[in-house]
């Protein structure tokens, strides 16, 4: 189940990150805190934005195979759900939570024994 949640909570990011290009560079003013702003033009914020899909795409679709390794009981499942989880601890606000769930999830016994077949 968090798989799923993390797949259509970065599913919806991936929808909004055309929205975004406006905000960039008051992101970054914000990120400078007083310092030099750094101020990006709009070939460079779009190319930001192109990075940025492509990265969440690659991640949608790791997440995708991975559930699916999952509940097809493959062990490259469950050590991919472990590595997603200990990445998603980094990301906040709701990366923790779901990275944690995602780690019991993963040593739970059944969830070991069905993945070993």
């Amino acid at each position: 189940m968090p798989l799923l949640i993390a797949l259509f909570y970065n599913g919806i990011s991936l929808l909004t990150l055309p929205f975004a290009a406006p905000a960039v560079n008051e992101m970054l003013d914000m990120l400078s805190q007083g310092g030099t702003a750094v101020r990006l033009d709009e070939a460079q914020i779009w190319q930001v934005l192109w990075i940025s899909f492509g990265l969440t795409a690659a991640l949608i679709l790791w997440l995708y195979f991975t559930r699916r390794a999952v509940l097809e009981g493959r062990a490259w499942g469950r050590v991919s759900t472990i590595v997603i989880a200990v990445l998603s601890l980094l990301a906040l606000p709701f990366g923790p939570i779901l990275g944690i769930i995602m780690l019991i999830g993963a040593f739970d016994r059944q969830v070991q024994a069905y993945t070993i077949r």
